[in-house]
Formats: C-alpha cells, structure tokens, sequence
C-alpha cells in the first residue's frame, strides 16, 4: 500500500525569550491504512490522534524544539506509545517546554526513518534552531522543512538560539541540492518546491536577518 501525506492545522501560541504570538501550525501524518508517523505533534494531541485513527503511530518527529510544535508531543506519546524523536543540540530548547520529559530518542543526521513504506532521511539544517532537522523522502518527492525554508524563504533568525549565516549554509548545502521537483511541506503555511526557492537564495542573503 502506497504511504500518503495528510496535513492537519492546529492553532496555539509561541512562546520564546518572553513574547507570545498565536500560530497555526502544520502537523504532518505519513503512512497507510495500518501505519503512520507524526511530524510536529502541536498543540493538540486529542485532534492529532483522532486524524491518526486505529493506526499504529510509531513515531514522533520533531522537526526542532519550539514549544509550538512539541508542545502536544509527550500527550500524544503516552496515549499512543510512540517514540518521540528529537536531535540533542535543541535539547535545552525542549526543556523550557518539558523540564520533567526527556525525547525517547536522538534524531542524527543521515539516519533513515522507516514508517509504512516511507523511508524519510534526517538532514541536520540548524539555523532557526540548534537541532533543527528536515526530512527527505525521494520516493514521495517531498522534504518536511519544518521552520527551515518556506514559501519566501528561510525560517525567523531573530531570536535566542538562532543565526542567520548558519540557516543560509544549511538550505544552500542540504535543501537546494535537492531535486527541484521536490515538494517542500513547511511547518506553517502553504508548501512550494526546492526548484520554486532555488533562485532567491541571493535575495535572502542580501535582505538579511
């Protein structure tokens, strides 16, 4: 059985170095029938796990450690026995949100997550955060970047724990190489592809952040 993608929308709050904002947030469910995985589980896991239904969820991906897409991860864990994922560098990020529950496991970059047909690669692309990943399947064409790169460009630079050069290398180095076919699934807001954002990489670098 062929795995699909389906995104659900749920609205909450950001909250870093004392600001608070309200964001809708894309929860990304990769599976079948039988299987599935979970990338960002935010704000809401009662909605999260009704979208995932009778089937198995195995894991959790965090695409990094803001609290607005771990915020509805350990809930969602204990009611489903999944594994939570997260790369360490954004371990401290995750204890500002949930000083008593450590991840399950640490993402590393290459790795190969395997879920219902899907083999979904880590790429390391830190920038916005630490440890903020993307995910890569060629077989489905399509990365999840997470708040990485976005229609427009790349992700917000301007807070603690981030740095503008540093999300540059990593989108020029690990997501523009990528084809340019391939589907990019953002962590808020609508998707694009890699050959879309290609072009304007030298008008982000001179816009600045």
């Amino acid at each position: 059985m062929t795995a699909r993608i389906e995104r659900l929308v749920t609205s909450g709050q950001f909250r870093l170095d004392g600001g608070t904002w309200d964001v809708d947030n894309n929860v990304w469910i990769v599976g079948d029938d039988h299987e599935a995985i979970v990338i960002d589980a935010a704000h809401d896991a009662d909605a999260i796990a009704e979208a995932v239904g009778d089937r198995r969820l195995t894991a959790i991906v965090c695409t990094h450690a803001h609290n607005d897409h771990i915020d509805a991860a350990p809930a969602l864990a204990e009611r489903t026995g999944a594994t939570i994922w997260l790369h360490h560098d954004d371990l401290p990020l995750w204890k500002q949100t949930h000083p008593d529950r450590d991840p399950d496991a640490w993402l590393v970059d290459g790795q190969v997550i395997e879920a219902a047909g899907t083999d979904l690669t880590v790429l390391h692309t830190p920038g916005h955060a630490p440890g903020a990943v993307c995910l890569y399947d060629p077989g489905l064409a399509t990365v999840f970047t997470g708040d990485t790169l976005f229609q427009g460009g790349p992700g917000a630079t301007g807070r603690s724990y981030s740095h503008f050069p540093t999300i540059i290398d990593s989108i020029r180095n690990r997501l523009l190489t990528l084809p340019p076919e391939t589907r990019v699934r953002t962590g808020h807001g609508e998707g694009t592809t890699i050959g879309a954002e290609a072009p304007h990489l030298e008008e982000w670098i001179a816009r600045g952040h």
